[in-house]
């Protein structure tokens, strides 16, 4: 690999991971690099060539729908799958929280689950994501159309559900907790195990 292109290996690979599943076209990454196509393609290329055919990668170049993407190798899957199912099929309080916020006000931001949690709620989003109990439903027409969540067929399945409308309602669960008991809950999380 040149030495031009090493350069950039790292800066494509970084801007692809923050980018995730929703990926980056080649205007993207022209644009953010400024190279032209040529270039861009060439950088690419390299990439591929890296991630693609070396075996101590675990991640590929992909392009998919217009947009470039890194995901992972199909060799691996069944080490990925194990991986994401070893954690034990109950969900963290934690994670219960988000899963419920979700269902019950879907499609939502993350910003608007983080004002009901009243704490950060990025890394459990992903998490839920790779459990593929919630996905992305598209993007609200805002300031920064922000991605809208809500949940899958996989999280029907898991909680025996076959429409939301079986989902309690909301003033049966309140009128069953003791208030101070919410509270308390949502400031332990940080002692609890996490998915």
């Amino acid at each position: 690999m040149s030495q031009l292109i090493d350069e950039h290996f790292g800066i494509i690979e970084g801007m692809l991971f923050l980018a995730g599943d929703e990926g980056l076209s080649l205007k993207d990454l022209r644009t953010i690099l400024q190279v032209d196509e040529t270039t861009c393609h060439q950088y690419l290329e390299e990439m591929k060539k890296e991630l693609n055919h070396s075996a101590k990668r675990g991640i590929q170049l992909v392009f998919l729908a217009g947009k470039y993407k890194l995901a992972t190798k199909q060799e691996y899957k069944p080490f990925f799958e194990k991986m994401v199912n070893q954690t034990s099929a109950t969900l963290s309080n934690a994670a219960l929280e988000v899963l419920a916020i979700i269902a019950y006000n879907q499609p939502v931001t993350r910003l608007r689950i983080e004002e009901i949690r009243g704490v950060g709620s990025d890394a459990m989003i992903r998490r839920l994501q790779a459990k593929a109990l919630i996905r992305e439903m598209g993007r609200e027409d805002s300031p920064g159309k922000p991605i809208l969540y809500g949940v899958t067929d996989q999280f029907m399945d898991t909680f025996n559900l076959a429409s939301l409308d079986e989902l309690p309602k909301l003033t049966e669960i309140s009128s069953q907790n003791d208030v101070e008991n919410i509270f308390d809950i949502k400031y332990q999380e940080d002692k609890e195990q996490i998915i």
